[in-house]
């Protein structure tokens, strides 16, 4: 179904060359549906929501050429007038980085994604998962295929990992992570740009991507590849597994601070005298 283009200006017709599927939701941006849940997660990581003069803008998403698929099933859930450009650039990492680019400029379309939260402008420290009822496994893989990485470390383990700015989306991966692993993470800023890195290795990794990539599900298709990949690693047998870690309570900071002894408060907390030394001195420097 064609949709009207009055009062449109020439230059954002030219952006309107394709219609929505016929077989497609009737309901854009229902995050009930892991479809659309997915395409949040990816906009809200790596789309940009820009505003024009009155009420002219646009909602535009760049990724590598070789993704391209991802925004044609992108360009297929949206009931808006939509178009697909290709280009090559030089860019700090490349002479020739060839990148597609989906844009769509209807207002209503921008409404929607905005109040559900992707804002105008900059967003990467203000995003945050959706205040409405969302599939969380659809939503976090949106995330993971945009702003994410999904593969083998360079000694050859299993791994997954997001880099965000927001502290929000950094807190959810790390609360969803532990429901499906078992496996608790902090996270801190890193020293040198700011921003959150989040990492699985090994084990926790395969189980993690094994289920946010299950069969059928929409993603980039080299991320579903790796995904799968990882799965072939088995822990040689001399290899230790790492015990879990024991966070520090405020009555063990107390112990501690009461002893001033990492030798003694090791043995009273059942921990080692080099734990309590490091989390003693963290505790008199105000590192923590």
């Amino acid at each position: 179904m064609a949709l009207p283009t009055e009062g449109l200006t020439s230059k954002e017709k030219g952006f309107l060359v394709a219609d929505q599927d016929p077989s497609a939701p009737m309901r854009f941006m229902d995050l009930q549906d892991p479809r659309y849940a997915y395409m949040f997660g990816f906009l809200q990581a790596d789309g940009h929501l820009a505003r024009g003069r009155g009420q002219k803008g646009r909602l535009t998403a760049e990724i590598n050429a070789r993704d391209i698929h991802i925004l044609r099933e992108f360009q297929q859930l949206t009931p808006y007038y939509s178009s697909i450009t290709e280009r090559v650039r030089q860019t700090n990492f490349a002479a020739n980085h060839h990148s597609a680019t989906w844009t769509v400029c209807s207002l209503e379309a921008r409404t929607t994604v905005n109040e559900l939260g992707i804002p105008y402008g900059k967003k990467s420290l203000s995003i945050k998962p959706p205040r409405t009822g969302f599939s969380h496994v659809d939503y976090l893989r949106g995330l993971i295929d945009a702003d994410g990485s999904l593969g083998w470390t360079a000694q050859g383990f299993p791994f997954l990992s997001l880099t965000s700015a927001s502290t929000a989306i950094a807190a959810y991966l790390c609360h969803y992570g532990k429901k499906i692993t078992g496996i608790d993470r902090t996270i801190s800023r890193n020293q040198r740009d700011g921003v959150y890195n989040v990492c699985y290795y090994k084990e926790t990794a395969q189980q993690l991507a094994a289920h946010l990539y299950y069969d059928g599900c929409l993603a980039l298709a080299h991320k579903k590849a790796n995904a799968g990949a990882i799965q072939s690693w088995v822990r040689p047998a001399d290899m230790r597994v790492a015990p879990p870690r024991r966070r520090w309570t405020a009555n063990d900071d107390r112990e501690l601070l009461r002893l001033n002894d990492p030798a003694a408060a090791g043995v009273a907390l059942n921990r080692t005298a080099q734990s309590c030394s490091m989390r003693l001195w963290r505790l008199r420097t105000g590192k923590t």
